[in-house]
C-alpha cells in the first residue's frame, strides 16, 4: 500500500514509523519511508531544529512542495515501490492559526491508497509537544488539534477516493501497535477486529485485568486489532477527579497503564487542565470507539465474570455491541459468567463462545485466521 500517515505534533511519529519499517525488514520485506519534516529541514538548512513552523506560511508551503516533489519522484513508478509510508501532517495549529499541510495536486501525483491518522493519550502528546517546541499549549489545545487532524485526514482520504481505507490508529506504547501498523500497510486484506471489554470499573480487579489482557493479546496476534485500550484517557480523568476531591493540584500518571502494561516515563499533569477537558475526553471516546468499530470487519467482546458472579457487562460494551450489530458487522461474544446472557446479547450476536480458545478455534475453522507470509505472523 501507499500510505499517508498523519498525526498532530507530539505524536513522535518518526521513531514509531522507523520501527515499523525495521520490523518489515526483519521479516524480509521493505517499506519505503519518507518523512516530510526531515526533507523540509534538509531544504532549509538555515532553520534551527524545532523552529520550522515559525517561518512565514509562504516559505513553509514552498518547502513542503519541494519535499513532496522529491517523495513523488523517489517513490515512482508505483509498481517498483509497492509499500510506501509518507509521514506528514494534515493540519497545523500554530502561531499562524489553523492551516493545512498538504496540496491536492501533489497528493494526486503521489497516488496514495490508504490514510492513517495516529492518535495517542493527550497527556503524552502534551508532554512531548513541550519537550520539542517552545509553545504554550494546554491539554485542551491538544484535544482540539487531535480532532482537527482526524477530520482533515478523513476528508483528504475521501477526496482521494480512499474513504474505505481511512483508519484511526492508536499509537499506544511502541511495541503494542507496530504490528497493527505493519499489517495495515503490507497486509490490508487481513481481517480487522475491534476488541470490546469493560475498562473503567475493573481497574481495581487484577485477575479480571489479566483475563482481559490475555484476550486482547490473542486477538492482536491473529488479526489487525483496533484496541480501544491503547488510548486510556478515561482513567486519566477518573484519577483527576479523585485528586480534586482530595484537594490536589497535580497528578502523576504512567501512560498506557490499563491492564498493567504501563510504558514510558511518569507524566505530571495539572488537575485543573484535566477537569477542563472532561467533556472532550468523553466525547472523543464516544466518537473514536465507534469509528474504530466502523473501520473493522467484526467486533469480539469479552464479558468476564466479576466477584459475586456478576457479568462484567458495562454500558459502554453494550453500546458497542449494539452499534456493531446495527452497522452489519459480525458480532462475537466470549461470555464467561455462569449466568446466561440476556436476549439483548443472544439476539444480536453472530455467535457466543465460552472461552477465547473456543472463539479462536471457530475463527480458524472458518478460515478467518491469516496465513503467514514474509511480512508477518
Amino acid at each position: 500500500m501507499r500510505a499517508v500517515i498523519t498525526g498532530q505534533i507530539g505524536m513522535d511519529k518518526k521513531p514509531y514509523l522507523r520501527a515499523v519499517g525495521d520490523l518489515a525488514g526483519q521479516r524480509g520485506g521493505r517499506i519505503d519511508l519518507y518523512h516530510v519534516g526531515d526533507l523540509m529541514y534538509a531544504e532549509a538548512k538555515d532553520v534551527r531544529p524545532g523552529r520550522i513552523l515559525d517561518l512565514p506560511l509562504s516559505r513553509l508551503n514552498s518547502l513542503r512542495r519541494a519535499a513532496f516533489k522529491d517523495i513523488i519522484a523517489a517513490s515512482s513508478p508505483p509498481e517498483e515501490h509497492p509499500d510506501v509510508i509518507v509521514n506528514t501532517h494534515a493540519t497545523f495549529r500554530w502561531r499562524h492559526g489553523l492551516f493545512s499541510a498538504f496540496d491536492f495536486d501533489q497528493m494526486e501525483k503521489l497516488a496514495p491508497n490508504m490514510f492513517i491518522c495516529l492518535v495517542d493519550n493527550v497527556e503524552v502528546v502534551h508532554q512531548r509537544l513541550h519537550a520539542e517546541h517552545i509553545i504554550d499549549a494546554t491539554l485542551k489545545d491538544c484535544m482540539v488539534w487531535r480532532e482537527e487532524e482526524i477530520l482533515a485526514t478523513e476528508l483528504l482520504a475521501q477526496a482521494m477516493g480512499c474513504e474505505n481505507r481511512f483508519y484511526i490508529l492508536s499509537r499506544g506504547r511502541l511495541q503494542d501497535t507496530m504490528e497493527t501498523c505493519l499489517r495495515l500497510v503490507t497486509r490490508p486484506d487481513m481481517r480487522k477486529v475491534y476488541p470490546s471489554f469493560p475498562m473503567s470499573h475493573v481497574v481495581d480487579m487484577p485477575d479480571v485485568l489479566a483475563e482481559i489482557d490475555h484476550f486482547r493479546a490473542k486477538l492482536a496476534q491473529h488479526f489487525i486489532a483496533f484496541d480501544p485500550g491503547d488510548v486510556d484517557e478515561k482513567l486519566l480523568l477518573d484519577r483527576a477527579i479523585d485528586a480534586a476531591k482530595n484537594g490536589k493540584d497535580w497528578i502523576e500518571v504512567v501512560p498506557h497503564s490499563f491492564g498493567g502494561r504501563a510504558g514510558g516515563e511518569m507524566v505530571r499533569v495539572p488537575v485543573r487542565e484535566v477537569l477542563d477537558i472532561a467533556g472532550d475526553i468523553d466525547g472523543q471516546i464516544y466518537m473514536r470507539d465507534f469509528k474504530l468499530i466502523d473501520q473493522s470487519d467484526m467486533i469480539c467482546s469479552l464479558i468476564p465474570e466479576l466477584p459475586g458472579g456478576v457479568p462484567g457487562l458495562s454500558s459502554g460494551v453494550e453500546r458497542e455491541l449494539q452499534h456493531a450489530f446495527e452497522h452489519t458487522k459480525e458480532v462475537y461474544v466470549v461470555w464467561k459468567p455462569r449466568k446466561n446472557p440476556s436476549p439483548f446479547i443472544t439476539e444480536t450476536a453472530t455467535r457466543i463462545f465460552s472461552s477465547v480458545d473456543e472463539a479462536l478455534s471457530y475463527f480458524d475453522e472458518k478460515g478467518m485466521l491469516p496465513v503467514k507470509n514474509l511480512f508477518g505472523h
